[in-house]
């Protein structure tokens, strides 16, 4: 199996950095752990970094900053099954 290639959240802005570390003091488990690996990749960390130091697995930290890329802010959120998603930020 080879390497995985490097994966890193798109370049933030000032005002997403200052809103991820906002988040990342205030916000629930879930989009605090989230808020948290999207600061990290987006100073240089690794995914391997950042999977060592927040003790979760590689393919969850791709799948975050992926959906990070994609979706923005929304991707921090928990993933509701059903009824209305919870505003918690």
């Amino acid at each position: 199996m080879g390497r995985r290639p490097s994966v890193f959240v798109r370049p933030v802005t000032m005002e997403e950095g200052r809103k991820l570390q906002r988040i990342s003091r205030s916000a629930k488990p879930v989009k605090l752990r989230r808020a948290i690996m999207v600061l990290m990749s987006a100073q240089g960390q690794t995914v391997k970094d950042i999977t060592t130091l927040m003790q979760v697995g590689e393919d969850y930290v791709r799948d975050v900053i992926h959906a990070f890329n994609e979706r923005g802010f929304d991707a921090l959120g928990p993933k509701w099954s059903r009824g209305t998603p919870q505003d918690d930020q």
